[in-house]
């Protein structure tokens, strides 16, 4: 693996998956497909989260209230990120929630207007990870803190890539078909980089039984989204791989919570 190819990847990640600036020279000759680019997602989330991490691991030292600094951190992620991943969750529930069949749940994921299902989900989504992020907090100092919420950002853009090359394409256009399919030795990148960088931040301050019962959390909550969206549409569509990331923190965030 070629280290300049590499370091480009993670920068058109990074590009892609949040609102952060990247020189453009990294996109010189690059067609736009993310077919390679995919092997560096989990580098670029725990990039994409650095900031809101510090600012964890700082309001940690002034020893601020854990809800107020989950809810803030919260924001601060969302900010980065463009609420990308909030924005597929929403869609993604309302589609899966009030399609009748297949045809009509894609009709209303590509509706720009957010129905009362992507609401609950929204509101689920943060309600869930901020109590989640508070009760990690009194367990943890405030760096293995912000370096368990950069593990749980590896293992969440890691299972968005697994996600992804799951399922075929749900329609024949959308951001997801035209960035490509994953290729094979890049998914495989992906996950194993997401499952090293999380070990490596979760090691200081967590079990092993509390890292064992996040990655189960974690799999079993992005295998169950997949077979019920392969089952309702056949298939990925863009806002369905931003809802796995959900899926993937929400469960990664809840299982340190009860396990820590």
């Amino acid at each position: 693996m070629d280290i300049r190819d590499y370091i480009d990847d993670v920068a058109r990640s990074v590009a892609f998956l949040s609102r952060i600036r990247v020189p453009q020279r990294h996109f010189v000759g690059h067609d736009g497909r993310l077919s390679a680019t995919v092997r560096a997602f989990p580098v670029a989330g725990v990039l994409i989260v650095l900031p809101a991490a510090v600012l964890l691991g700082l309001l940690r030292m002034l020893d601020a209230a854990p809800l107020f600094c989950a809810f803030l951190v919260l924001a601060a992620q969302t900010l980065l990120t463009g609420a990308l991943h909030e924005d597929g969750l929403s869609d993604a529930a309302d589609g899966l929630g009030g399609g009748r069949d297949r045809e009509s749940a894609l009709a209303i994921m590509k509706d720009s207007r957010v129905g009362s299902y992507g609401v609950v989900a929204l509101v689920l989504s943060f309600g869930l990870r901020g109590a989640a992020l508070a009760a990690m907090m009194p367990a943890l100092s405030p760096v293995q803190a912000a370096l368990a919420l950069m593990a749980v950002a590896a293992t969440s853009r890691a299972a968005m890539v697994w996600h992804w090359n799951a399922l075929p394409a749900a329609r024949r256009d959308g951001v997801a078909v035209a960035a490509g399919e994953p290729e094979t030795a890049s998914v495989q990148i992906a996950l194993v980089s997401g499952a090293v960088l999380a070990l490596l931040f979760l090691l200081p301050g967590a079990s092993l039984l509390a890292i064992a019962s996040m990655a189960l959390a974690v799999c079993a909550a992005v295998f169950a989204f997949t077979d019920v969206v392969r089952d309702k549409i056949g298939g990925h569509t863009g806002d369905t791989i931003g809802a796995s990331q959900q899926m993937a923190e929400i469960a990664a965030l809840g299982a340190l919570a009860l396990a820590l």
